[in-house]
């Protein structure tokens, strides 16, 4: 017997010719159970005064709170995100190593960075200089370019480096996520301009681009600045060391 379900049928189960001898259900519980379904029951609508007196938890409590002997839940504990891996690199004895270190002595730099989010970008440029000056770079050997925002720190990076009067270039800025995907575009833009500003020119660019959610995560990220500056040094230092074992 052909039992194919026709899509029109509103009630399948009820439009399905039964066989001879089937015995006749006598209402919609017993053909239900005889199907092996169990009827769906009505949903209970909750009152207003019902749901507003579910009680919520305090996400502050659920952190802060100490475990209770005996009650077998342990607190909820938030942990600060682990950005870098703890130790030092290591080389095997017996190869040639080639490393730098960040001396600035008898070396020319250039500081290009984004006049946009400038309070930000003001404390960067100062924790620059003042490691710049700390390993040795004199004030004369510096040169500062200042460019609109981030997006241009590439084309600016890139100025400098062919003058081939400068070591390395560091490349400062602030982008701080919006409501719009603009800040994607232009923290993507930079990072992967100043890359290629290197790649192409050959001279070192460090990357102290700060690329915030909030604009309160700067205070934390000032000291980027000063990392800029020996990670430009460094790579030069290097270039220089891989210059003199070429030449031998």
């Amino acid at each position: 017997m052909n039992r194919d379900i026709d899509e029109s049928s509103e009630n399948v189960l009820s439009d399905w010719p039964r066989e001879e001898g089937e015995p006749e259900l006598e209402d919609e519980e017993d053909e239900a159970a005889a199907w092996g379904t169990a009827t769906a029951a009505e949903p209970t609508e909750l009152e207003e005064d019902d749901v507003l007196a579910v009680p919520q938890p305090d996400v502050e409590e659920l952190i802060e709170a100490e475990p209770s002997e005996g009650d077998g839940v342990a607190a909820m504990v938030v942990e600060p995100s682990v950005e870098h891996a703890a130790g030092d690199l290591e080389i095997p004895d017996g190869y040639a190593v080639l490393e730098g270190a960040a001396d600035g002595s008898r070396r020319a730099v250039g500081v290009v960075v984004s006049r946009f989010n400038g309070d930000v970008t003001t404390r960067l440029l100062d924790r620059a200089l003042e490691e710049l000056a700390e390993v040795g770079v004199r004030q004369e050997a510096i040169t500062v370019m200042v460019v609109p925002g981030a997006f241009e720190l590439p084309l600016g990076a890139t100025a400098l480096a062919k003058t081939r009067r400068f070591a390395c270039i560091v490349a400062l800025g602030c982008v701080i996520r919006g409501d719009t995907p603009h800040f994607d575009y232009v923290a993507s833009e930079a990072a992967s301009g100043l890359q290629l500003a290197a790649l192409e020119t050959g001279v070192p660019v460090s990357f102290g681009v700060l690329t915030l959610d909030r604009v309160e995560q700067a205070d934390a990220r000032i000291e980027k600045g000063a990392e800029a500056v020996r990670t430009a040094l460094e790579m030069a230092d290097v270039f220089s060391h891989l210059r003199a074992a070429a030449s031998r």
